[in-house]
């Protein structure tokens, strides 16, 4: 790591945000003082940018109270820029530390980055003390850190109280799929298997969505054994060879097989380590990077290998994985297998005779011949910082970030995912055309459908199958009319492991308590109204579960409420919340009701908060007419 020599600098202040997420409230270093602050510049279509996500995590749990990490998200590509967009990988990818939407490069320019990603580590003074670009680092990273925490701490100048956080996922319920990544249909068997990424396992379906089975507990880990207690870590393609599946189990650096009879899983290739070094060896004592995609012609699994920026091939009968072709750096250089280049392949689609590449960094489609003496060719699209939305020939098609493939008769379907799209390829013509999809994140069904990042496509018959991963669904095509349903999985529910709340989520995130004055109701029936007056130029979030929980807490046998009215979590909720009681009897009670939403800015500027009203109302239940039987729980919320 690079460290600061000479003369101090003062680290400049994150202005000129968009929006900032995983908190509910700007951040500033100023406010910060005390605290060490670790700045890692990143765009989210970066492999590399990943990579170092578990380093992060890893220095957030040895330092919980010493050390901020802020992600500062510099886009690359035009659908990065959007904080929506940025929301949903940071639930994908499961960070919990605040990250600031800085699309418009004001912060990057500020501490003059030139790569992603780069990271920057200020002491509690607020000055620079070093900076690291590219993977790796984490040893000089947690060295640095821990230097630095003792120094101050010495000093008396460390600030060591936990800095209070609303994570993304506190927003949002659990759905039967969670960001799908790939999908694989096969017509003979009428089977559909489904990558349920981020609830790490596998979906097995029939065509119509029936369910099957899932494969894995839904834990992160890298477990063999029976389909109930293996498990996988965000697992993405799928090869089928009769009833035997394998896996990319991208965040493992694994491949595994599964036995569909036998219904048992094992490793077959990788150590489960992050390979450095990418070489040829036996294939489970060799590492892997990042294997994103496979694809099967004889007994040769092809691996699309997205960290190295490499093809693979595992020769599955004498268990040797080597490379198939790419120098290992990141470019668009067609050529010779070892010299031509590659940037993040994400997608694997072949004829028999030439594999079909989408790489997906370079927005370009490549074909690679399978002999020995074969050589790359780009088929259509830009360079790595020329992509966009065009239709076209050869080198005019620009693609943004494309990260699904399926051959379809002589043609090729790429899932132009950052422009959410569908397109048509003919690799003789070079030529591309939209076929589905608006260009507009949506879930739009019917003739005009639109989609959501799709990252994943097959073809059974006439229908083609799409994993739409940021709308956690599957959506059908059919090819002839285009017209598009969404499938949904019957039966599927998301695993038990995924519905734990762990110890760091804020389950009453932001809450505030309103105490009232006691009130008077008569017997008989009753009702709570809970309302809520929103700041000037917010609305609740219609796609965000809004909670309310209502409770007797004393005096049960005057005031009693159903249980199935007791509690609600919906999107789309409506004020006021009326929630029906019954008064039994005079006496005294106490009712406690909590009302947890999500309310945003109305100029789509990405700004959202959360918030969590607690009321405490003791009520008096008397005999006398007059009362009233309802009581009404009001608040107003400010924008600060």
């Amino acid at each position: 790591m690079a460290t600061q020599d000479g003369a101090r600098m003062r680290a400049p202040e994150l202005n000129g945000a968009r929006g900032w997420l995983n908190t509910d409230r700007p951040l500033t270093l100023s406010a910060l003082k005390g605290k060490v602050v670790l700045l890692d510049f990143w765009t989210y279509g970066c492999i590399n940018c990943m990579h170092i996500i578990p380093d992060l995590k890893r220095l957030e749990r040895k330092y919980p109270n010493e050390l901020v990490v802020i992600g500062v998200h510099s886009a690359k590509f035009a659908n990065e820029k959007e904080t929506e967009n940025i929301r949903r990988i940071i639930l994908r990818y499961e960070i919990e530390h605040p990250v600031v939407n800085d699309a418009d490069f004001a912060i990057w320019n500020a501490y003059a980055v030139n790569a992603w990603p780069t990271r920057y580590l200020i002491d509690p003074a607020g000055y620079i003390i070093g900076r690291l670009s590219g993977e790796g680092g984490y040893e000089a990273l947690d060295k640095a850190i821990g230097d630095t925490i003792a120094e101050f701490r010495k000093r008396g100048k460390l600030n060591e109280a936990p800095l209070k956080l609303v994570l993304e996922r506190a927003k949002i319920g659990d759905l039967p799929l969670a960001f799908p990544g790939k999908i694989l249909a096969d017509a003979k068997s009428d089977r559909l298997f489904i990558a349920d990424s981020d609830h790490n396992r596998i979906v097995i379906a029939k065509l119509d969505g029936t369910l099957l089975e899932t494969i894995g507990t839904g834990a992160h880990g890298a477990d063999d054994g029976s389909f109930d207690r293996a498990t996988f870590f965000r697992p993405q393609g799928m090869a089928l060879d009769s009833d035997t599946l394998y896996v990319a189990d991208t965040e493992n650096h694994l491949i595994r097989e599964v036995d569909l009879k036998s219904k048992t899983v094992k490793t077959v290739a990788g150590t489960g380590r992050q390979s450095r070094e990418p070489e040829a060896g036996m294939a489970r004592s060799t590492a892997l990077n990042s294997p994103w995609d496979l694809q099967l012609v004889g007994r040769t699994l092809y691996i699309a290998m997205a960290g190295p920026h490499q093809i693979w091939k595992l020769d599955l009968d004498k268990q040797q994985v080597s490379i198939f072709a790419g120098s290992g750096g990141e470019a668009r250089r067609d050529g010779p297998l070892d010299q031509a280049a590659f940037a993040q392949p994400s997608a694997l689609a072949t004829d028999g005779k030439t594999l079909y590449v989408s790489d997906a960094e370079a927005n370009i489609i490549r074909a690679v011949d399978l002999g020995s003496a074969g050589k790359v060719r780009t088929l259509v699209g830009g360079n790595l910082f020329d992509f966009g939305d065009e239709d076209g020939l050869g080198n005019d098609v620009r693609l943004q970030h494309p990260l699904g493939l399926a051959r379809w008769n002589d043609k090729l379907l790429i899932a132009d995912t950052y422009n959410h799209k569908i397109k048509s390829l003919d690799p003789v013509a070079r030529s591309v055309k939209s076929f589905a999809g608006t260009g507009k994140p949506g879930q739009s069904d019917g003739a005009k459908p639109s989609f959501y990042e799709p990252g994943g496509l097959t073809i059974a018959g006439e229908k083609l199958y799409v994993a739409d991963t940021n709308n956690h669904a599957i959506r059908v095509v059919d090819l002839k009319t285009k017209e598009t349903k969404t499938l949904p999985i019957k039966g599927l529910q998301p695993p038990a492991s995924s519905q734990t709340t762990t110890a760091n989520a804020d389950v009453t995130p932001n809450a505030e308590e309103i105490k009232l004055a006691p009130q008077r109701i008569h017997t008989g029936d009753g009702a709570l109204s809970i309302n809520v007056e929103l700041p000037a130029g917010y609305h609740l979030n219609p796609t965000a579960p809004q909670r309310f929980q209502v409770s007797v807490e004393q005096g049960g046998e005057a005031l009693t409420i159903d249980p199935q009215n007791a509690a609600g979590s919906t999107k789309g909720l409506r004020l006021p919340i009326r929630v029906p009681f019954a008064i039994r009897s005079a006496g005294a009670a106490e009712l406690r009701a909590s009302f947890t939403f999500v309310y945003c800015r109305e100029d789509n500027t990405g700004t959202c908060r959360i918030k969590t009203l607690v009321w405490r109302a003791p009520v008096e239940v008397v005999a006398d007419v007059n009362a009233p039987t309802e009581i009404r729980l009001s608040a107003s919320v400010n924008s600060n």
